[in-house]
């Protein structure tokens, strides 16, 4: 009778297991949103690369292979899905550095050389395929930083030198110079991401003191204000999808938009991606990332196509590029 008691119970967690499972692969499947697999980065497989966009062509630089730091550069051609290498980044190969793309110039600067936190700053010029140094960093030496560029201006902020920051700077290329943007009231932190809509700028997630970071702000370059819009943290009062057990909040994660959206995807132990509708302020579930969970990847936006590639797991590193379409449904055949 105990035996049979013992094989009841375990046939029933089986069954309830299994039930689990499925429900959550039906759940997945319920979800809009299709991931393609583009040409493989051409370089040695890495996590903390940096990365900026210039018309079709992104630009990926340094990050770190497990053992070496790197500071090479690469251009990914979206139109014909190919890579090409270019001159080497001129400061030291480093990790969590951090990019912005101002007047068709892309910049590099900060990040973790293995030994140090840095401040230097640099420009790349896609025509000349050179880089010049520029006037560093104006705040502290730091990594895990975010960096872009909206509405024409172009920001370096939070981060870690030691302590979790909160702290903005703006890049003038006209006068080579940085500015101290006073009036972001966020929590400090480091592995945030932002990404840019209509000329916004949204910065979210981000972890400090080991607490992932809830709260989610707006930034307006035309007046300099950050605006803090609807918590990405789980409230019940707050209808942000039909699936109620998300999970939006997260470190190392990356971003782009798309067709006025943007979006969130990855992260540490973490594959979901999200949506986020500046018009209603919700976030809608998408169809998880189709390769392997990793964090530390890079995020971009070429043409109002959203692109997310590299980052790690463990000590595994990745060299593998993925292409989001939000309005397809899931195909594992394509992949």
């Amino acid at each position: 009778m105990i035996n049979l008691k013992k094989g009841i119970l375990f046939t029933a967690l089986f069954s309830s297991l299994f039930f689990i499972s499925c429900s959550n692969d039906d759940d997945d499947d319920d979800l809009m949103g299709n991931w393609i697999k583009k040409s493989a980065f051409d370089g040695p497989a890495r996590s903390s690369a940096t990365s900026f966009v210039i018309g079709d062509y992104a630009y990926v630089a340094g990050g770190y292979t497990g053992d070496v730091y790197l500071k090479d550069l690469w251009a990914y051609n979206s139109t014909g899905d190919y890579w090409e290498q270019k001159a080497d980044f001129a400061g030291v190969g480093r990790s969590s550095a951090s990019s912005f793309a101002l007047n068709d110039k892309g910049y590099v600067g900060l990040g973790y050389d293995g030994t140090n936190k840095l401040k230097d700053f640099y420009q790349y010029d896609p025509a000349a395929n050179s880089w010049t140094q520029k006037t560093d960093f104006a705040g502290t030496a730091r990594y895990a930083a975010v960096g872009f560029q909206v509405g024409g201006k172009a920001y370096f902020g939070t981060g870690y030198d030691g302590n979790y920051l909160k702290d903005f700077y703006q890049y003038d290329d006209q006068a080579n110079s940085w500015t101290l943007v006073n009036g972001f009231s966020g929590n400090k932190r480091r592995n945030a991401t932002v990404f840019v809509i209509s000329d916004k700028a949204y910065l979210a997630t981000g972890v400090n003191n080991g607490v992932y970071q809830e709260d989610f702000w707006e930034f307006d370059p035309s007046t300099d204000v950050w605006t803090r819009k609807r918590d990405i943290d789980k409230d019940t009062d707050d209808d942000y999808t039909y699936n109620d057990e998300y999970a939006i909040v997260r470190s190392n994660a990356s971003s782009f938009s798309m067709n006025n959206l943007g979006y969130v995807v990855g992260g540490e132990n973490i594959k979901t991606i999200w949506e986020y509708n500046p018009t209603t302020d919700l976030w809608v579930e998408r169809t998880p990332m189709e390769g392997a969970t990793r964090t530390d990847a890079v995020g971009f936006t070429i043409n109002n196509r959203g692109f997310y590639m590299l980052g790690r797991i463990g000590t595994t590193y990745f060299d593998d590029a993925w292409e989001f379409r939000p309005l397809e449904e899931q195909n594992d055949d394509d992949n």
